[in-house]
C-alpha cells in the first residue's frame, strides 16, 4: 500500500471487521472508514466512523462514495444451533447486502472489493480440499448459506469480468482469536469452548457433539494478513482463495488443548443430543500461496495461548 488509499471496512464492529480496522489503522498510507450499524463503535485512532444499514441501497450508495477499497466483513452470523434450527437467518440479508455493495462498488469505480465467503460448500473429507473441490453438492444443513455464498462468489466474478473493479472472495476456515463471540448463545465452537473452560465453577464442561467432528482453525491475525496480501498482490480481476490452517483438528483435541493452555483441571462431557455439524474439513491453500504470497503464520498452540491471554485481560480483570 504505497499510495494513500481510502479503505471502507463494512461490519467494522464484528469479530473479523474489528481486527481488520485495528490492523489497518496503523498503516500510514491508509485512511480507514469503518461502518457501524447495531453494535456501537469502539475507540480506535486514525479511524473515521459512519453509520449505515447495508441492506439499504441508499445507505450503501452514501458510504461507498470516494472509496478506493471495500473490505466487506458485514454479515449475519452465528453458531451451530442457528445453522441447525434457524438456517434462514444466514441467507436473505446477506444476499441483499452483498448485492447492493457489489453493484454500487462497480457503479462508483471502486478499485477493489474483498469479500468473505466460507467453506460450507465443500463436502466432508479426510484430505485437504482445493478451490476446485466444490462438487455442486452441499450438505443439507448448509444448503441455504452455502448456495448464498456460491451465488455471491459468482456475482463477484461477474462484476470483476466487466473490467472496472477487482474482486477477491476468501473461502476462509473457522476463525478464532480476539474479539470473537464468547457468549454461549451466539458463539462458534472455539469461542464457546474458551468461555466454558474459563468460567467453569465446578471443574466440568459440556461440549456439544461427539468430539470426533474435525475443523480447520485459523488465527484471526492470519486472515487479516490475507486481506492485506490480497490488496497488495492480487493481479487478476477476480481471485478465489482458500484461507485456512491446512490441518484438521478433532473437536475433542481442540477442547483438550484449550484446557491444557488454561492451566485448569476440567472434566469433559460430550452431549450428543445438542446441535453440531458432523463434518470433517481442512483446506489446501496452495493457490493463495502462489498468487498472493499468503500462508498461515500462527502455530495453533500459540494461537490458543494468545486467545486465552486476550480473554483474561478483557473478561477476567
Amino acid at each position: 500500500m504505497t499510495q494513500r488509499q481510502r479503505i471502507l471496512v463494512c461490519g467494522a464492529t464484528g469479530f473479523i471487521g474489528r481486527n481488520i480496522v485495528e490492523r489497518l489503522s496503523h498503516e500510514p498510507n491508509t485512511e480507514v472508514i469503518a461502518v457501524e450499524h447495531e453494535t456501537p463503535r469502539f475507540d480506535c485512532p486514525n479511524v473515521a466512523w459512519v453509520r449505515a444499514d447495508l441492506t439499504c441501497q441508499e445507505d450503501v450508495q452514501t458510504v461507498l462514495q470516494g472509496i478506493d477499497i471495500v473490505v466487506q466483513a458485514a454479515a449475519t452470523t452465528s453458531g451451530a444451533a442457528d445453522i441447525v434450527q434457524r438456517p434462514y437467518i444466514h441467507t436473505s440479508d446477506n444476499a441483499v447486502m452483498n448485492s447492493h455493495i457489489f453493484r454500487t462498488a462497480y457503479d462508483l469505480n471502486v478499485k477493489h472489493v474483498v469479500f468473505f465467503s466460507c467453506t460450507v460448500m465443500y463436502p466432508s473429507s479426510d484430505r485437504p480440499l482445493s478451490e476446485d473441490d466444490f462438487t455442486g453438492e452441499i450438505a443439507p444443513q448448509y444448503f441455504g448459506v452455502g448456495w448464498t455464498k456460491v451465488y455471491l462468489e459468482k456475482m463477484a466474478e461477474f462484476f470483476a469480468g466487466l473490467g472496472r473493479t477487482k474482486f477477491t472472495a476468501l473461502r476462509h476456515s473457522n476463525i478464532y482469536g480476539p474479539h470473537d463471540k464468547y457468549d454461549l448463545e451466539r458463539s462458534h465452537m472455539f469461542g464457546a469452548t474458551v468461555t466454558k473452560v474459563m468460567t467453569a465453577s465446578d471443574g466440568k464442561i459440556v461440549v456439544w457433539g461427539e468430539g470426533t467432528e474435525a475443523r480447520d482453525l485459523l488465527y484471526i491475525d492470519d486472515l487479516v494478513h490475507c486481506v492485506e496480501q490480497s490488496i497488495r498482490r492480487q493481479s487478476e480481476p477476480f481471485g478465489l482463495y482458500n484461507i485456512g490452517y491446512g490441518q484438521a483438528f478433532a473437536v475433542k483435541d481442540v477442547v483438550e488443548r484449550i484446557i491444557a493452555a488454561s492451566g485448569r483441571d476440567i472434566e469433559i462431557t460430550f452431549d450428543r443430543a445438542k446441535p453440531t455439524i458432523k463434518t470433517s474439513l481442512f483446506l489446501n491453500c496452495a493457490r493463495a500461496d502462489s498468487e498472493i504470497d499468503w500462508r498461515p503464520q500462527t502455530d495453533f498452540q500459540d494461537g490458543i495461548r494468545k486467545t486465552l491471554d486476550w480473554y483474561r485481560r478483557h473478561f477476567q480483570t
